[in-house]
């Protein structure tokens, strides 16, 4: 896992210093962009093993998720470094539910097929890596209070099921902006394809493997609406 993560700092730490490369002039700088949006994904592997633990709820199918980053179009040649956090909404605490959470880094590359100041149409490809947490809650609405209280096992016993997986993946996506040339700000929709490279188990809240543990690969599709923005820029206008 930290091979993986290392590759990809590298790769976002390239992406950086290339958008710094252009000019002091805060119109050279990157956009900054804010972005929110739903992911769909199901791990197979670990649903089917749940499946035989009734005490356990399946895990959710759908994550709100928050995006922020940098995006850059220059001569219709478009990259974007963005970072993640997805969770669910499903179920609640105090029963049994279950809640799929994930933190996310990526880096984009593509290209605006439409020459035209006010609008952008453009394919992406990139690299990312997600890291994701199940968190699984048992219904304890029976336990009496003073048992708990007296028990330090019973305690333990009642305490949430934590598993963790990361994946290193490929992005596939197209996204469409319309942009104020005025405010030099832009707003438009993104939808991402999400594979990893390869399956893998899942393991403890510490990330230590587990024997015959469930193994997963993911597979996600994301949509979102993105805001981008140069910085200061509608300040700067508002001082014209």
């Amino acid at each position: 896992m930290k091979t993986r993560f290392l590759f990809l700092t590298l790769c976002i730490g390239a992406a950086l210093t290339s958008f710094g490369q252009d000019n002091n002039k805060t119109d050279k700088f990157p956009d900054m962009s804010r972005a929110i949006g739903v992911s769909f994904q199901r791990f197979h592997g670990l649903d089917s093993r749940i499946a035989g633990f009734p005490q356990y709820k399946e895990l959710p199918k759908a994550t709100g998720v928050i995006q922020l980053g940098m995006f850059s179009d220059k001569k219709q040649f478009v990259n974007q470094v963005n970072l993640s956090a997805g969770s669910s909404l499903s179920g609640h605490r105090d029963k049994r539910s279950t809640n799929l959470r994930y933190l996310g880094a990526a880096i984009d590359f593509g290209y605006d097929f439409i020459k035209d100041e006010r609008v952008a149409l453009y394919p992406l490809v990139g690299i990312g890596y997600q890291r994701y947490q199940a968190r699984f809650f048992r219904d304890n609405s029976g336990i009496n209070f003073n048992d708990v209280v007296n028990s330090p096992t019973l305690q333990n016993n009642i305490k949430s099921l934590d598993l963790t997986n990361g994946f290193l993946n490929y992005r596939l996506g197209l996204g469409i902006a319309a942009k104020s040339v005025k405010y030099q700000c832009s707003i438009g929709l993104q939808a991402m394809y999400v594979r990893s490279f390869n399956d893998h188990a899942w393991r403890t809240s510490q990330y230590q493997t587990l024997a015959n543990a469930p193994e997963d690969y993911l597979s996600q599709i994301y949509a979102g609406l993105v805001f981008t923005c140069k910085p200061f820029a509608m300040f700067k206008h508002g001082r014209m």
